[in-house]
């Protein structure tokens, strides 16, 4: 038997299929809508709500923006020559927030995963050409994660962009700061050693 009114279990259930949360999460949050100030609750839905009419991706890199081309692409600052190359947009951040980035970037919106029916097609590649005709690009970084399907993707554009002017390369895979190469596992030692640079 279910201790909760049905529109409270209906709430736990929803939130509980969001990304990171449980069903203890999800109850948590709940809880704690239920206490909240009532503008507080209200400000949250109006966010939600915005969200979904307000939010889009930028014209230029396919990043989510309010605007039609975002704060990064609208930059003059930004124009180097560089394109990072990234599944999403939460890649995107990662690398902004290192602050070691200073060129623009495409995301793709996703990656290859034919098992799941999602190919070129589907993932802004071809719009990734199409900036590469009307923008000055000298270096295309790619940045997919060392997943299967990240590695695909990589791979994929690898294979279009040859004859390309603009230089190609990846980032680098590698020992995280602070680990220790004892509990590394072996692709990553493998991918370090490969990756070596003069010292």
């Amino acid at each position: 038997m279910n201790p909760y009114p049905p529109i409270l279990s209906d709430l736990i259930r929803k939130l509980g299929r969001l990304p990171g949360l449980g069903e203890k999460s999800a109850t948590r949050i709940a809880m704690y809508l239920l206490k909240a100030p009532e503008r507080d609750v209200e400000s949250l839905a109006e966010n939600i709500r915005q969200l979904r009419t307000s939010i889009r991706t930028c014209s230029i890199c396919f990043n989510f923006t309010d605007e039609p081309v975002c704060a990064i692409c609208s930059d003059p600052a930004r124009d180097t020559g560089e394109v990072c190359i990234v599944e999403g947009t939460a890649d995107l951040l990662a690398i902004e927030q290192s602050g070691a980035f200073k060129g623009r970037y495409h995301v793709l919106q996703g990656v290859l995963a034919p098992l799941d029916g999602i190919g070129p097609e589907q993932i802004r590649i071809k719009e990734l050409f199409a900036r590469l005709k009307t923008e000055r690009i000298k270096e295309i970084i790619i940045a997919t994660n060392p997943s299967n399907e990240g590695e695909a993707t990589a791979h994929y554009l690898l294979q279009i962009l040859k004859g390309h002017e603009a230089r190609v390369t990846r980032i680098a895979y590698g020992i995280p700061m602070g680990g220790d190469l004892k509990y590394t596992d072996r692709v990553t030692l493998e991918r370090a050693l490969k990756g070596r640079q003069i010292f």
